[in-house]
């Protein structure tokens, strides 16, 4: 009887606290590899992010969207922790002369000796008039942020989107990364104001299509990252969206900024460079931007599709955003989940 009364005591005290146990276990092993950020961190369509640091808050940029019966054309999000965020407003309230839609794929950085932050997005006048690249200017990481005034390049189809700025810590040289549309990713030199191309620079690919079997058709998203000597080139391969969604993130490095860009499949000998693609629960991962926490932790923030989408949306149109711890191991960058 004894036994029987101390099974129940254990039934009703210790078993709860054994399975309570465990879940918590359970749970600080994602914080561990996570830093306690459960994905989707934006559960709302917020494509092509870029993520910076400014201070004690980190902003998020993406592509125009519709949100809460209100339209952005350049979206931008807040948070101080990395797991929680807040629409802060649009950071582009008014267009740009120049263009009317489709305001995709921001990036935004500081420059110090301008004391300004400088974005750059595509975006496009009117219905098949091709996509161009402008740059805009603000005092604060939220905007709003005013255009130059001018586009940068301008063309037919969606070669021109995609920016990424970057000043080349060798060198100082202020470059342009860009592409889309089945054509290579490129890379030129810009003026020192942002504002245009360098006079008498020329545009050089770095990345081009068909090298690969698979997310190779068609290359965009790029963005560079300077760790340890090298350059690190993340892009993301083939379909973003719509209802054959089909992207990853793929990754080549190099010594110097204009390349030769070794990809991560020529090195390890696969064919294969991607770093980040369909898992269980999420799909048409990419388009991603590399950031660092105040202890120099890096993260990748990218968007994604819910394999299971119940949102009732299109189809591949509720682009989340997602964000990872990532880790350079053995001179190559692994995406932790």
């Amino acid at each position: 009887m004894i036994r029987y009364k101390l099974l129940q005591l254990m039934l009703l005290l210790g078993f709860p606290l054994l399975v309570w146990s465990c879940g918590r276990d359970k749970r600080t092993e994602e914080d561990k590899s996570n830093k306690g950020i459960i994905n989707p961190v934006l559960d709302i369509n917020f494509p092509d992010p870029t993520v910076i640091k400014v201070g004690d808050n980190y902003y998020a940029y993406a592509t125009n969207t519709y949100y809460k019966n209100k339209n952005y054309n350049i979206p931008v999000a807040v948070s101080t922790d990395l797991k929680t965020w807040r629409v802060a407003g649009d950071a582009l309230p008014k267009k740009p002369d120049w263009a009317t839609k489709d305001f995709w794929a921001p990036h935004v950085l500081f420059d110090s000796k301008l004391n300004k932050y400088v974005m750059f997005y595509s975006g496009e006048l009117g219905p098949n008039t091709g996509k161009c690249i402008g740059v805009a200017f603000s005092n604060t990481p939220e905007g709003p942020f005013t255009d130059s005034g001018t586009p940068i390049i301008s063309g037919t189809g969606f070669i021109n989107i995609d920016p990424f700025a970057f000043i080349d810590p060798k060198t100082g040289k202020k470059l342009l990364y860009w592409g889309s549309d089945s054509k290579p990713i490129k890379v030129q030199e810009l003026t020192d104001d942002w504002k245009a191309f360098l006079p008498g620079s020329v545009a050089k690919d770095v990345i081009p299509t068909g090298k690969e079997a698979k997310y190779d058709r068609l290359v965009e998203g790029a963005w560079v990252d300077y760790q340890d000597g090298k350059y690190y080139m993340y892009y993301s391969g083939d379909n973003c969206c719509g209802a054959g969604a089909s992207y990853a993130v793929l990754v080549a490095r190099a010594d110097d900024a204009f390349g030769p860009f070794q990809r991560y499949g020529e090195a390890n000998g696969t064919g294969s460079s991607v770093i980040l693609e369909k898992d269980t629960k999420w799909m048409a991962t990419g388009h991603n931007s590399i950031f660092r926490d105040g202890s120099g932790t890096a993260y990748i923030a990218y968007h994604a599709l819910p394999v299971n989408q119940t949102t009732g949306k299109a189809v591949g149109t509720d682009r989340q955003m997602l964000i990872n711890k990532i880790e350079y191991v053995n001179g190559w960058p692994k995406v932790i989940k």
